[in-house]
């Protein structure tokens, strides 16, 4: 981020965001958005952050799985069946775009996990490391993964949280979501 007004975020394509009323897209063609977003009012993009972060977004590689996991042990709420080696790796090799990373001057900070199974858009994994929370870098991965979702052609987004995890919840909420208690998950390992 450069000042308070200018956000650069570069992964699979490259975002700018000026101010509080222009968006430009770049990536898979560019498109460009004045005024209000998609009937939102218009936010200051990451406005938590000191004005000097170098802040970026980029997709994960195989050599970043073990970071990753490492990561997600002090990160993450809960832990999942998929939370190992052959997990991360089978999802990087299905969906090379799906895994994002969040760094600072080279440190892991935050992923997100941004599926896109041809039908619906799940958002996974949505993890920041805890000294950095509340400095706008869940927004700035949830911003990418949506981002990544409208390019696919998705039309909504859902997110797994934990019943259990408030603090999560308020920040779910924060980025636009909400809680579907007509819906339950059902589950069965193989």
């Amino acid at each position: 981020m450069e000042g308070w007004g200018k956000t650069v975020v570069e992964g699979w394509g490259k975002t700018v965001v000026e101010g509080w009323g222009k968006t430009v897209v770049e990536g898979w063609g560019k498109t460009v958005v004045e005024g209000w977003e998609s009937g939102r009012r218009p936010r200051p993009p990451s406005a938590s952050l000191s004005p000097m972060s170098d802040l970026s977004v980029r997709h994960a590689t195989p050599s970043d799985i073990d970071a990753v996991l490492l990561f997600w042990r002090t990160a993450a709420e809960g832990t999942s069946i998929s939370d190992d080696r052959d997990g991360v790796a089978r999802l990087l090799d299905r969906d090379p775009e799906a895994l994002l990373l969040a760094e600072r001057e080279g440190v892991l900070l935050g992923t997100v996990i941004a599926g896109f199974d041809g039908w619906r858009c799940h958002a996974y994994r949505l993890a920041v490391h805890p000294d950095h929370r509340r400095q706008g870098i869940a927004r700035a991965l949830l911003d990418s993964a949506e981002q990544r979702f409208v390019a696919l052609g998705g039309r909504r987004s859902d997110a797994m949280v934990l019943e259990a995890n408030e603090r999560a919840h308020r920040a779910w909420e924060a980025s636009g979501y909400h809680r579907e208690d007509h819906w339950r998950r059902w589950v069965k390992p193989l």
